[in-house]
């Protein structure tokens, strides 16, 4: 399953199990961004992100890690 910005509930699942121990609330959006696109499963353009795109990643990162 290729992974594109839109899958925020996905990406969130992969970097919980890929970063365990980092606390998702005090992440840079540059680190966010990084780390998105060295998933696996990624397959997409990395300069259609956003913030809107990177909140909604840690949102449910954090969610994810409660």
């Amino acid at each position: 399953m290729a992974l594109k910005w839109t899958d925020s509930l996905e990406i969130a699942i992969q970097l919980a199990e890929k970063y365990v121990d980092i606390d998702p609330q005090y992440i840079r959006f540059t680190d966010l961004h990084r780390w998105v696109c060295e998933l696996d499963e990624f397959d997409d353009e990395p300069e259609k992100s956003t913030e809107r795109i990177l909140e909604a990643i840690q949102i449910a990162w954090i969610d994810e890690a409660d």
